[in-house]
């Protein structure tokens, strides 16, 4: 598991869908841990094009145009994320990387 990697969750908790991708935000040291859960940023296929907001679409794995949220941060079980759904490019692992420095006031 990588840093930048999106995988489709089941059931994620407090989410209406059945199912939703997620890309996994944690440092690859935590992931590499054997802590069990990972901060991740939803996938969703409507948004506002805000900073905060990253587009991502076939390229990457997704079905549809998307953009990972990251406003809404949450902690997943790494038992969770099993469903490799694709992963981010170094040009968008950096879109990432400035968005959630904005979102976390951090930039």
């Amino acid at each position: 598991m990588r840093r930048g990697e999106l995988y489709r969750v089941s059931k994620p908790g407090g989410d209406p869908k059945h199912f939703r991708t997620f890309v996994v935000v944690s440092r690859q040291a935590l992931i590499d841990s054997r802590f069990s859960t990972l901060i991740c940023a939803p996938v969703f296929t409507t948004g506002e094009g805000l900073s905060t907001q990253v587009a991502i679409g076939p390229v990457e794995g997704m079905k549809h145009e998307s953009r990972i949220m990251c406003d809404n941060l949450v902690s997943l079980r790494k038992s969770d994320l099993t469903h490799y759904v694709g992963s981010l490019s170094a040009k968008k692992l950096s879109e990432l990387n400035r968005s959630l420095g904005i979102a976390l006031d951090l930039a």
